[in-house]
């Protein structure tokens, strides 16, 4: 039974503007333009957010024309809540676990 869970992806995740663009994408495939307009975040700011949720696997692109689009990687999403399904079902089964003190 797996207890941790993937720190560098809530690292990612914990940034309040990168949850906001992963709850967008969640819903829709989305440029940067749009992404702009949703979040208003200025666009050199977003894009290093999406880089930063890009190299981390949670985004990929879609080049479409001159811009690019943005669409979630759920398998990403539900890997990290099944290590936290995991981890609650530890937490469970371990509820009445107490080391004694010496």
């Amino acid at each position: 039974m797996m207890t941790s869970v993937d720190t560098d992806l809530i690292r990612v995740l914990a940034d309040p503007l990168r949850l906001k663009i992963v709850t967008l994408l969640a819903r829709e495939t989305l440029c940067t333009t749009h992404l702009v307009e949703e979040t208003g975040a200025r666009q050199t700011n977003l894009s290093n957010h999406l880089k930063v949720l890009r190299e981390a696997g949670v985004v990929e692109t879609e080049p479409c024309g001159r811009f690019t689009y943005y669409k979630l990687r759920p398998d990403v999403i539900a890997q990290l809540a099944g290590q936290f399904a995991e981890l609650a079902e530890t937490a469970r089964t371990a509820a009445e676990n107490k080391r004694a003190c010496p």
